[in-house]
């Protein structure tokens, strides 16, 4: 493969803080490279210095001749008064460039070269270049192509970008987070459009299925120095693992070792001979690596939450409308406790509105929201909070709360909990103001929990931050006991979280799905198969009628979903009984514990009942 670009020995600080040091790497054409690391540790940094648009403090950048580069950064902006078709014919390519020459010689007196030029189109193609960048742009959910671009979101401005960086097809293209903000059905299309080959492509992205499916290649920043993964997510996953744990063992055996030397060094005298000159440096070298920190990749957090009763929220009968968009129509729900819920659907079909209207925040047009008197919500906004960026990161959290109840009756401190989410106590101290975007987001989420809800609302928590701090959010998630409700088009967090979807399908329409996102989507897709074969015979449908008669009753794809998971609920549940039953006859729990136990085992018969009940119907169909 054609190496591109050469990267030697590059280094990057502001201030005293090191972001990388005398890195090095290779891309070559073809490669397909995600870019991995936690937040603030560099990435979006060196996309920018990649990109021309930052410097750095030391290093190369040896290009091949020649070579065109696409950048999208993480927030990019159009002058005023531009729409979104002025906006992809911004920049400057070959074709763009002849389309103008074609228009100015149309306009000129005798129209001098045109021959040459309708020629050149010919060859490039051009004719056809404003249809494809309307096709990219409806991919990716942007319909109206004379809209101002100061009108659009910032979500929309950044797919207007990404659709004139696909548009150019350049030789290099560096994307910074091209999913935020991005529905499930855009992100599917640009996986299919960039895994299809002949891309050379560098980018920083979240989404660990994204990752998975288009990447060749991973680089990851980590400790201020880059390590290379010749494989796709799930390749690096497992190197990573194998890579830190040579380094904790490498880091004990020095440790050892370090203990015998140092004992050496004491009783040596200060006039030394040549070997044990030799030996004294090499106690140096082992010094260093010993005063390493171990890595401790598997962090787990216990989840907290306050008291939730049996009570939790009752929903019926909400309408919302906004002028002649349909929001929400007749919707009507009751949640359960432990439920966990991921809401799924476009960009504009009323997901973020929804979750306001169960809060309270937005008022419904009609219907009635009845909350439990135990509930207390926790609400994490795809907006944000701003900060006060002249306060220390440790006092945002202690002016929530100076400790946290993780459960069983243990406590966190609030620099404690915010180690568990990767600010270690140098960052702690710092101002808030040095924070990179994903770390602030990442303290906003723990300001959220610190408050011991026992009702989450995550409005889109993964985007801008790091993938261990995802991994440790969701282990969180996993063991919380209170109710969930994450909107989200992290396809991946969804699936580890969730056990059903909300499906906004438009104009108030909401279908209640049993299962996660890979269930609905295979659900969908057999769905889309099944309509699809049924199209030829529209005209005989009339004959089909007896056998269709005959199979109304059958279980659809959805209720075997929902007939499986039944199965596991109830065994799950049955065993939780009998262990309550033994607890609460084992006579050794105080009163407080032996009230909890007496109330949950009167829950757990009750849901037994209810599912139970919901088998037997289900098991008829499949009889």
């Amino acid at each position: 493969m054609r190496p591109l670009l050469q990267v030697e020995s590059l280094t990057k600080s502001y201030g005293d803080l090191v972001l990388f040091d005398d890195i090095s790497f290779t891309i070559s054409e073809g490669q397909r490279i995600g870019l991995i690391g936690a937040n603030g540790c560099g990435k979006s940094t060196l996309l920018s210095i990649l990109s021309g648009t930052e410097g750095s403090d030391s290093g190369n950048l040896i290009w091949t001749n020649g070579v065109r580069v696409g950048y999208l950064p993480q927030a990019p902006s159009y002058p005023a008064g531009m729409t979104v078709m002025d906006a992809c014919f911004s920049h400057t390519n070959e074709t763009i460039e002849t389309i103008r020459q074609y228009e100015e010689c149309l306009n000129t007196h005798g129209n001098p070269g045109l021959n040459d030029l309708v020629a050149k189109m010919d060859f490039l193609k051009a004719w056809d270049y404003e249809r494809q960048v309307k096709q990219i742009l409806t991919m990716l959910g942007i319909t109206d192509y004379a809209q101002p671009v100061a009108q659009l979101s910032g979500g929309q401005v950044k797919r207007v970008a990404l659709a004139n960086m696909l548009i150019m097809k350049p030789d290099f293209l560096i994307l910074d987070e091209p999913t935020n903000h991005m529905d499930i059905k855009a992100t599917e299309w640009l996986e299919n459009y960039l895994s299809a080959g002949g891309i050379t492509l560098l980018m920083v992205t979240h989404d660990r299925y994204f990752l998975d499916r288009v990447c060749s290649h991973i680089l990851e920043i980590d400790r201020q120095s880059l390590y290379q993964y010749d494989g796709n997510y799930s390749y690096y996953i497992e190197k990573r693992r194998e890579r830190i744990e040579n380094f904790n063992a490498e880091v004990k055996r020095a440790n050892n070792l370090y203990r015998t030397e140092l004992e050496w060094m004491r009783r040596q005298p200060q006039a030394r001979g040549h070997k044990a000159k030799y030996r004294e440096d090499a106690f140096y070298r082992l010094e260093k690596v010993a005063k390493q920190r171990l890595r401790e990749d598997n962090i787990k957090l216990t989840a907290g939450a306050s008291y939730i009763g049996n009570k939790i929220f009752v929903a019926e009968h909400i309408s919302k409308r906004y002028g002649d968009k349909v929001i929400l129509d007749d919707f009507s729900y009751t949640f359960s406790r432990y439920e966990k819920l991921g809401i799924l659907g476009d960009n504009g079909t009323g997901k973020s509105t929804f979750i306001k209207i169960l809060q309270g925040i937005t008022e419904p047009d009609s219907g009635r929201l009845e909350v439990g008197e135990t509930v207390k919500f926790g609400y994490y906004s795809q907006d944000g909070i701003n900060f006060d960026d002249g306060m220390r990161v440790i006092d945002a959290i202690r002016s929530v709360a100076e400790v946290v109840d993780i459960g069983n009756g243990d406590m966190l401190t609030a620099s404690q909990f915010l180690q568990h989410f990767l600010f270690s106590p140098e960052k702690q101290h710092s101002h808030i103001s040095k924070l990179s975007g994903g770390e602030k987001k990442r303290l906003y989420l723990c300001q959220v929990l610190m408050r011991s809800p026992n009702f989450l609302i995550l409005d889109e928590p993964t985007n801008d931050l790091d993938i261990m701090t995802m991994q440790i959010l969701e282990e969180y998630l996993t063991d919380f006991k209170g109710c969930v409700i994450i909107v989200s088009h992290d396809r991946y967090f969804m699936d580890k979280i969730v056990d059903h979807l909300f499906v906004f399908n438009g104009n108030g329409q909401i279908k209640d799905f049993p299962g996660n996102y890979s269930d609905y989507r295979e659900w969908k897709a057999e769905l889309d198969k099944n309509d699809k074969a049924k199209q030829p015979r529209a005209k005989t449908e009339k004959k089909g009628l007896p056998a269709q008669k005959k199979n109304e009753n059958r279980m659809t794809y959805a209720e075997k979903r929902e007939f499986g998971l039944l199965e596991q609920e109830i065994e799950k549940l049955e065993n939780e009984k009998k262990q309550l039953e033994a607890d609460l006859s084992s006579g050794t729990l105080d009163i407080d514990t032996l009230t909890e136990k007496s109330n949950r085992i009167g829950e757990v018969i009750n849901m037994i009942d209810e599912k139970t009940l919901r088998w037997l119907e289900l098991s008829e169909k499949q009889q």
